[in-house]
């Protein structure tokens, strides 16, 4: 397995995304066509990927770091069946090394289901480990999505 960065994902790249979003995000938060998913994209400032592939050449990771109102901001997703085995934290560091400050949005409760059906498990503590700090006072909270954002500085 390796990590590869990217600045401009192909069309078979976003299919793959949007297919791992759609896998291990909330239901209420995936993407019903590309053409939407690229709308997303396309709103990213500044985006830089980090891919994770398999053997298979199969994305099985996604880490990506973007400036929103002038600052740095990313979302890593891992495929599910590569949970607990530091996959995470490979991506984590990959960030960190390009980035002296980063935010987030993390879903801090287990309310919410993933598509298969089964429940969406907040990611909070895997970044309280590393080295995360909880900004409790700031929120978003809309029907789509409740999370709290947190911070890291170099």
């Amino acid at each position: 397995m390796r990590i590869i960065q990217e600045k401009v994902l192909s069309l078979e790249q976003k299919n793959s995304l949007m297919q791992l979003w759609n896998n291990e995000y909330p239901d209420k938060l995936k993407y019903e066509s590309v053409n939407d998913f690229n709308l997303y994209l396309d709103g990213l400032s500044n985006a830089k990927h980090h891919l994770f592939i398999d053997d298979q050449n199969k994305i099985k990771g996604w880490a990506f770091a973007f400036l929103r109102d002038n600052e740095n901001w990313f979302a890593i997703i891992i495929d599910s069946q590569l949970h607990g085995k530091g996959k995470g934290r490979l991506m984590i560091e990959a960030l960190k090394k390009n980035n002296d400050n980063l935010n987030g949005w993390v879903v801090d409760h287990e309310n919410d289901i993933k598509q298969n059906k089964e429940a969406y498990k907040s990611p909070l503590l895997f970044y309280m480990k590393n080295d995360f700090i909880v900004c409790k006072e700031t929120r978003i909270e809309n029907e789509k999505i409740s999370a709290v954002k947190i911070n890291w500085k170099r």
